[in-house]
């Protein structure tokens, strides 16, 4: 006896290599399904597209019987599959659980190769037990080329599916903790074969291959193991490193402990091998063609650059200690919503960071937003905090350039322009996600709007979208993360503004939710509203918001421009404290007259409380009721003479004061707290024409109250189940290793 692969037919006549194959049958067709639902919602995003310029009312709604059924079909599994558990809670650490969807998958795939290891065996009878462990010994060698189809960033079973490989990691992780219960039962097995007589001992120390698949066994608990969230985000560099190491540890024990004589055995083991070299060396040739300047001599001379890479990146530091890199006429195309792995081994050796482009295509340029953390993004920071703001080309020329080399572009996400209505959630830094998808949909507008001029039309140009209206959410700390994209949010007002007056029937909501700036909240809301006591009533709009009015903003502030805002700020204060009366006012609330908030980590207060609704006026005073946060402005009496006096004395200097210092756009709504994805999704869902799309990209936290609140609405609408209502697509993007 040994723990070798032995005969390949065992049980009554059945062939294990025959099992194989109808294993391989099974991932086939679920590859293949997947495949056709990947062609299907291609097809549909052109038909949708191209039939916006027939049926501009609700072009993204279901008109046939067979779109209709579909279209019932799909909702009804995109709800079964977004649910998902409450996260469990154990000792303050959260662990969130996998969706149904993903669960369904996972047990699926765990009972076929259960059932399959058994098949036509007796498992409870010892005289099987050997049967049963050459049986599991098969079923293990033939998951190999799944478990590396899955891994590999040039992923053919993504290509095929739709699906980026970092959405098929997951998938991957779990295929080889599959792998290893399979093969702890071809272990096990043999293992209580040999226990009766005391032979495990002596087997494994005389025996070369049973040796081998002891080791084999041990390296692939230290890879499920290593594997695990907590030690993948402990030191991510390390864990890619020693991930490498181990699998080819692994694969050498697998080869030597699984005989050659064996037919089909040793296949399974080079199809991975095959398909890792064809990874790494697509990788590798594609990686030196955009990353030598060499070939690409017209970009070379338009930067004026000489060295061996065509990509230079500029450093520049930004609040909250992040640091935009922008790289300047890039080498790749890309779209929005995707990433690229970035190495500046001047500042970070042998290290290579996944970031989200934050910019689009249009702009010409690469942008990226890093939030120091620690290791490589904490040098990134670093240099770009000794090379400061360049006030001049031969600033940025000489101090702030560093040769970068970059990897992809990678990630998928289904074209958001073929939705009827388009909801995007962000926190913190999840914005680099979800602002360049928002922006990609207004510069669509912007194009078919160009076109459709030419050709006399409305939206007749196949690069057009069917989209109507986006709503946007941005949660952060504090005023610093504005910087990061007030520019770009304040462009998408004014472009959508110059659509609608020329008659585009289009529209974008923006709020921004600021959890821990309590102060900030009131400072803004009081420059506007003095922006706003200048203006004619007919420009104001209710509820806080002003469409009409441009001021001139400034998205970043340097030293001088600081000064200015606090005596501005102090101006406002002093000889116009009904306008801070009415700020409060405008400020939503929840439930109560006072909002509940903690200190955060640097004294401030963090309001906590949830907005129900941002159009809900409300006429008490509203504060965060936290001890650490300053003294809240106590709202005047409208009715005091000699405040109304106040007002109606403001002078120039302080409007004009205001209107240049308005950190956001004053047609953007800020509130003090935090959203309430559920409403927010709601108010869209009941105005859509057609299917909507919710995009998610944050905290964990975030993501789950977001597709929590998708679940909710859509059983609670009862999408395309008789009520007419449409279906919601779910994207969420969680921050993770």
């Amino acid at each position: 006896m040994d723990m070798g692969m032995g005969s390949n037919t065992v049980g009554v006549g059945v062939s294990s290599l025959y099992l194989q194959q109808m294993y391989w049958a099974v991932v086939g067709a679920v590859i293949a399904v997947a495949t056709a639902v990947n062609v299907y919602s291609h097809f549909l995003y052109r038909q949708r597209v191209s039939s916006a310029s027939k049926y501009q009312t609700a072009p993204a709604k279901p008109r046939s019987v067979v779109t209709r059924t579909v279209a019932t079909l799909t909702a009804i599994t995109r709800e079964a599959t977004y649910v998902s558990l409450p996260p469990l809670s154990i000792r303050g650490y959260t662990v969130p659980t996998p969706t149904l969807g993903r669960t369904s998958v996972v047990l699926a795939n765990t009972i076929v190769l259960v059932v399959f290891c058994f098949y036509k065996l007796k498992p409870s009878n010892r005289w099987s037990y050997e049967d049963v462990a050459y049986r599991a010994g098969f079923i293990t060698t033939c998951q190999l080329p799944l478990l590396f189809l899955l891994a590999g960033k040039n992923n053919i079973v993504g290509w095929l599916t739709g699906t980026s490989y970092e959405r098929l990691n997951w998938l991957h992780r779990w295929t080889s903790r599959t792998l290893l219960l399979t093969a702890t039962i071809h272990m096990g097995y043999f293992f209580a074969d040999w226990a009766p007589y005391n032979y495990i001992g002596i087997k494994i120390t005389t025996d070369s291959i049973t040796k081998r698949g002891v080791i084999a066994w041990a390296i692939l608990v230290w890879i499920c193991i290593s594997s695990t969230t907590p030690i993948r985000g402990w030191n991510y560099e390390l864990f890619v490193l020693q991930h490498l190491i181990s699998f080819v540890a692994f694969i050498a024990a697998v080869y030597l402990h699984t005989p050659g004589g064996v037919d089909g055995v040793h296949t399974y083991i080079w199809i991975p091998i095959g398909l890792f070299i064809f990874d790494r060396l697509v990788r590798a040739l594609y990686n030196i063609y955009i990353n030598l300047a060499i070939f690409h001599p017209k970009a070379k001379s338009c930067r004026k650059s000489e060295g061996l890479w065509s990509c230079k990146a500029e450093f520049t530091p930004l609040p909250h200690d992040t640091t935009r890199i922008t790289i300047r006429d890039p080498p790749i195309s890309w779209n929005a919503g995707q990433h690229v792995f970035l190495s500046c081994h001047s500042l970070v050796p042998l290290q290579s960071h996944p970031f989200t482009i934050a910019s689009i295509p249009e702009d010409g340029r690469i942008e990226f937003l890093v939030k120091s953390e620690r290791g490589g993004t904490k040098r990134f920071y670093k240099h770009a905090a000794r090379v400061g703001l360049p006030t001049t080309t031969e600033d940025v020329e000489l101090r702030g350039k560093r040769s970068v080399a970059i990897e992809g572009p990678y990630g998928r996400i289904r074209p958001l322009r073929q939705f009827d209505s388009v909801v995007f959630f962000a926190g913190s830094t999840g914005a680099t996600f979800t602002v360049p998808l928002l922006r990609s949909i207004v510069a669509s507008w912007k194009d078919s709007a160009a076109n459709s001029s030419a050709t006399g039309g409305m939206f007749r140009a196949p690069v057009g979208a069917v989209t109507r209206h986006l709503r946007f959410v941005w949660v952060v700390k504090s005023r610093g993360q504005l910087s990061w994209f007030a520019k770009q949010l304040g462009d998408v007002v004014e472009d959508v503004k110059a659509l609608r007056e020329i008659g585009h029937d289009i529209e974008v909501d923006m709020s921004v939710y600021v959890t821990c700036d309590e102060t900030f909240t009131s400072e803004h809301k009081s420059l506007l509203s003095s922006l706003q006591s200048s203006q004619p009533q007919s420009q104001q709009q209710q509820h806080g918001k002003v469409e009409e009015i441009d001021p001139s903003y400034s998205p970043a502030l340097d030293e001088k421009e600081k000064t200015m805002l606090e005596d501005a700020k102090t101006e406002i204060r002093e000889t116009d404290s009904s306008i801070i009366s009415s700020t409060d006012r405008s400020i939503r609330k929840g439930e109560g007259s006072k909002r509940g908030g903690a200190c955060g980590p640097d004294g401030t207060c963090c309001c906590t409380a949830n907005i129900e609704d941002e159009d809900a006026s409300a006429s008490d005073p509203v504060v965060c009721n936290c001890n650490c946060s300053p003294s809240p402005v106590q709202p005047a009496s409208s009715s005091n003479p000699s405040l109304k006096s106040s007002a109606s004395n403001t002078s120039r200097t302080t409007d004009e004061k205001a209107a240049s210092l308005l950190l956001l756009h004053p047609a953007i709504a800020l509130f003090s707290g935090r959203p309430v994805p559920r409403n927010i999704i709601r108010k869209t869902l009941e105005h859509a024409c057609g299917e909507s799309a919710v995009v998610v990209c944050g905290p964990q936290g975030l993501v789950n109250d977001v597709r929590h609140s998708v679940v909710s609405l859509s059983d609670e609408r009862a999408v395309h189940k008789g009520t007419g209502a449409q279906g919601v697509y779910l994207h969420a993007e969680a921050f993770a290793y």
